[in-house]
């Protein structure tokens, strides 16, 4: 009875948090993340849509062309990068620290790479997003999902600093996993991106 009593008087403060979840809290704040990304995207693709069934207008608008074959070549080089950062991460849960470092470094050279494509693409297409409802879409879709490349490239920067910094290990390496979560979502959207403007 007493030492119930000493340790119900050594406990302070709130009892610890239950977690009703497996997924753990930074993996989760990610996946929540995303799906708030996904909401708006959904608003863009729903002008889009509007222009493609509600109005039955012409896409892309009379008068312009998109380079569907380049940018082809373009999507191939970042669906490479998730190769690359699976790899990544394959490799550190095996105490890889090359397969890391190299997959990480792959990962940002292949994203920036497609980024700087694709600002080279709204260069040479000779119509700007003023100049219809479509090319207004076009520039609004595709320049939502460049600034999620940037952000995501700016995340992948820092971790391979850290990689070559020995920052990682087979049983700590959630720093890098979260971030390479966010990498295959941005590639992920581009391929509905890549589909619905471009081929469709």
């Amino acid at each position: 009875m007493e030492s119930a009593s000493v340790s119900h008087a050594e406990h302070h403060g709130p009892p610890a948090a239950h977690r009703s979840s497996r997924v753990e809290p930074p993996v989760l704040g990610m996946l929540l993340f995303i799906i708030s990304e996904v909401m708006i995207f959904g608003a863009f693709f729903t002008a889009y849509f509007f222009i493609r069934v509600v109005t039955h207008d012409p896409w892309p608008a009379p008068g312009t062309k998109i380079p569907e074959a380049a940018t082809g070549v373009n999507t191939a080089i970042l669906l490479v990068s998730s190769l690359t950062i699976h790899w990544a991460l394959v490799s550190i849960k095996k105490g890889n620290r090359f397969g890391l470092k190299a997959g990480m470094v792959l990962t940002f050279l292949l994203g920036l790479t497609f980024l700087f494509l694709q600002v080279n693409e709204y260069i040479h297409l000779g119509w700007a997003p003023h100049d219809s409802a479509q090319a207004t879409i076009f520039y609004s879709l595709t320049g939502l999902h460049g600034a999620h490349v940037f952000v995501g490239l700016c995340a992948l920067l820092i971790v391979s600093i850290r990689s070559f910094r020995g920052h990682y290990s087979p049983e700590h390496h959630q720093g890098m996993e979260v971030p390479g979560i966010y990498w295959h979502f941005v590639d992920g959207m581009w391929i509905i991106v890549y589909t619905a403007l471009y081929i469709l």
